[in-house]
């Protein structure tokens, strides 16, 4: 794919290249270049503030945390935002006791995969993303830092990762209201990048037009209030699958699961299969392949029903059967580790 020339996003001052790639996924569109980070974020090499960022950087990657966002109640939803959705934003409702100035947009990807940016408008508004190019070993960390970054920052600028921040890192749960779910906007496109009633021009038209067409539906079932963790369904042309993140004790949920499999219940009805799970900032996330041509509301009474089994199997404490614990090493032979 011909990689789209520079072009300059209404709301930003600098300009942002993005480089071509396959359909897998809109957002990794963005991940394979990054230009265009504020100046003033940029500390010469002989600096003393350039020390004290390589300094942190170090330290951040010996404090590499296992599950990052435990304790915040949109946890399953981050994961799936920084692992998988494609395209979606939320609004944020910061803690009590932060002092925000300018209301801040979650999303899973920025233009030029910066860590956040101020819009410049009447109003500006502070974007943050959960996909980036340039991350530490510890999200939460990152992303609390860029949320504080666009409070401090002029509209029009972009912060190219956390680290270029010269920002004391606080507790994601000091920054965001930790009992707050996300109110999340699920977009079948990247047309949010523009501001509403702002003409592109035709450089900024082509570099979204290229990101539009390698996005693939995807959309998060509208389950029940009491359901648990977040379920997503993404159509990926030959099939479709349905991604559940689930916040329970990894070995936990697996054994549930295995519980299930030994019975027969671990699927979501007539045209789906389990097909594997794979494990990712702390958490266990199961995949169900799914027939295509139904969408996902009409998955969501066989998700609902499924729930409802699983509840049950990780409430036993029965022994494990035989059975189950064949099921168990089959399952974890079938597991991949993201991160």
């Amino acid at each position: 794919m011909r990689q789209p020339d520079s072009a300059v996003l209404p709301g930003m001052t600098r300009k942002t290249k993005f480089a071509g790639q396959s359909r897998e996924s809109g957002a990794d569109l963005l991940r394979s270049r990054v230009v265009g980070k504020s100046k003033r974020n940029s500390p010469k090499p002989d600096s003393n503030r350039a020390q004290r960022l390589a300094e942190r950087r170090a330290e951040q990657a010996s404090r590499g945390v296992t599950r990052p966002f435990e304790g915040v109640a949109a946890e399953c939803d981050l994961v799936a935002l920084r692992e998988f959705v494609p395209s979606a934003t939320a609004t944020l409702r910061t803690a009590p006791g932060f002092a925000a100035k300018r209301p801040v947009t979650l999303a899973t990807v920025l233009p030029g995969a910066v860590a956040a940016l101020v819009r410049a408008a009447a109003e500006p508004v502070g974007f943050v993303a959960a996909q980036v190019q340039f991350q530490s070993e510890n999200p939460a960390a990152d992303l609390a830092t860029a949320i504080a970054w666009t409070q401090l920052s002029e509209p029009g600028e972009s912060l190219n990762s956390a680290a270029d921040a010269e920002l004391a890192a606080e507790p994601l749960t000091e920054v965001l209201d930790p009992a707050a779910p996300l109110d999340l906007t699920v977009h079948q496109d990247f047309n949010w990048w523009v501001p509403e009633g702002v003409q592109p021009d035709p450089q900024v038209a082509a570099t979204i037009e290229q990101a539009n067409q390698a996005i693939m539906p995807s959309d998060r079932l509208a389950l029940d209030a009491d359901a648990i963790g977040a379920a997503w369904w993404v159509d990926a042309g030959e099939k479709a699958h349905l991604r559940w993140v689930r916040p329970e004790d990894e070995d936990a949920l697996m054994l549930a699961l295995a519980r299930l499999h030994a019975a027969g219940g671990l699927h979501l009805g007539e045209g789906s299969r389990f097909a594997g799970s794979f494990r990712t900032h702390g958490l266990l996330v199961p995949v169900f392949d799914l027939d295509r041509e139904q969408h996902a509301t009409e998955w969501v009474k066989p998700a609902t029903e499924f729930g409802a089994r699983l509840n049950e199997a990780l409430a036993s404490d029965a022994p494990m059967t035989p059975e189950e614990r064949r099921s168990r090493d089959g399952l974890r032979s079938r597991q991949v580790t993201l991160r």
